[in-house]
């Protein structure tokens, strides 16, 4: 508790945008946000109040940051399961706990568990030889391609592979990767439902959203996903919940699915505020970042409910070095468009970074797409006609 405000102190292990962001949330609810970061100018080092220096994977830097916190929480997945198991030995409240985060860090026990729970997931087979990953192909209707995934760390379409035949796959296993291979589905979208989770058992459930993916990195979210019928949104809602309370996690979950011609299928678990949701900040009555403070509280979760009838959210990424300044873009998009709404991570900038997002809020998705766009658009190039 902090002895200046009589409130809780949250301790978020990472120090990215999504901390950032956090922390933003923190302030109007007057909670007290720590954040452990591995540089001075990370994101979130450079807008919050409290910032330790440390290293994620280091149990007694872990330990240290922990002391005085009031909840445990997290920005990434990356910190060492064992050592979040450790904390909690020694009386840390850390949510979500190692028993459900492991799901959102090894993709083999995430299929496994989801697999025993009887939930839909594409066919999926752990390998560690060619012959097995041939097995797999033979199995499936469709053959070659199959899709290998790296068991640990993958990201914004990292630690994926499109594996056309044995040869690709002997290259790979070469590597010494732990993997997984699925079946490539046949995909129509990629949707997204985000849901929080309290201790005592609250569930909370933002709108279904469609992501748009390029180069496996997500460039636009549109909420509430176009053209999905209430009968599939509340299936895909009712999904994430049951694998939020099968799982026992606490915080936000957001479960990215696979829209396909049998139905949605689950692709990943993330145990955090997620990309997904970022639109919330404008485009809900609590954003993602606020449910998440009041879920690892237990504090009664928050009204989920639109703010617009279409929202829609641009990833800014990082262009090329040179030409016109990023303030300056900023000024001719806000003449441009005043009403979007526009979120910069203070991240050094490089080719295809997520340095930002832009959210704009519309009476059509049409409309609301083609300026959200445009407007990240012109916050990625260095020159402008």
């Amino acid at each position: 508790m902090d002895s200046r405000t009589g409130l809780p102190v949250v301790g978020m292990v990472g120090g990215g945008q999504l901390a950032r962001m956090t922390h933003q949330a923190a302030i109007p609810l007057g909670q007290s946000l720590r954040v452990l970061v591995t540089a001075t100018d990370d994101s979130a080092a450079l807008v919050a109040g409290d910032v330790r220096i440390g290293d994620h994977n280091d149990l007694e830097a872990l330990r240290a940051f922990a002391k005085g916190v009031d909840v445990l929480t997290f920005d990434h997945e990356h910190v060492p399961n064992q050592h979040v198991r450790a904390l909690a030995e020694v009386g840390v409240t850390v949510r979500p706990g190692a028993g459900a985060l492991i799901c959102a860090q090894d993709k083999g026990v995430m299929r496994e568990r989801l697999t025993g729970l009887g939930l839909p997931a594409p066919r999926w087979a752990a390998v560690s030889s060619v012959a097995e990953i041939e097995k797999f192909a033979a199995a499936s209707a469709a053959g070659w391609p199959v899709v290998a995934k790296a068991v640990r760390g993958g990201y914004d379409g990292k630690g994926v592979w499109m594996l056309a035949d044995p040869a690709e796959a002997a290259e790979l296993i070469a590597a010494g990767v732990d993997l997984i291979v699925e079946d490539k589905v046949t995909l129509r979208r990629e949707l997204a439902a985000v849901v929080a989770r309290s201790p005592f058992g609250q569930v909370a459930a933002y709108p279904v959203v469609e992501t748009v993916q390029r180069d496996g990195i997500c460039v636009e979210v549109l909420a509430p996903a176009p053209d999905l019928s209430d009968e599939a949104a509340v299936a895909a809602q009712q999904l994430a919940i049951r694998v939020a309370s099968a799982l026992d996690v606490v915080g936000v979950l957001a479960v990215e699915l696979f829209d396909t011609p049998e139905g949605l299928l689950i692709n990943e678990l993330a145990m955090r505020p997620h990309n997904s949701a970022h639109w919330t900040i404008e485009g809900t009555r609590t954003s993602q970042f606020e449910q998440h403070l009041r879920a690892v509280l237990d504090y009664p979760l928050g009204d989920t409910s639109l703010t617009a009838p279409a929202i829609c959210m641009a990833n800014v990424l990082g262009g090329e070095p040179g030409g016109m300044g990023l303030d300056e873009r900023l000024h001719h998009l806000f003449a441009a468009d005043p009403g979007a709404k526009v979120h910069l991570y203070g991240k050094a900038v490089r080719p295809a970074r997520k340095i930002g997002h832009v959210t704009v809020m519309g009476e059509n998705m049409a409309e609301a797409r083609k300026r959200a766009v445009r407007a990240a658009e012109w916050l990625h190039k260095a020159k402008h006609k």
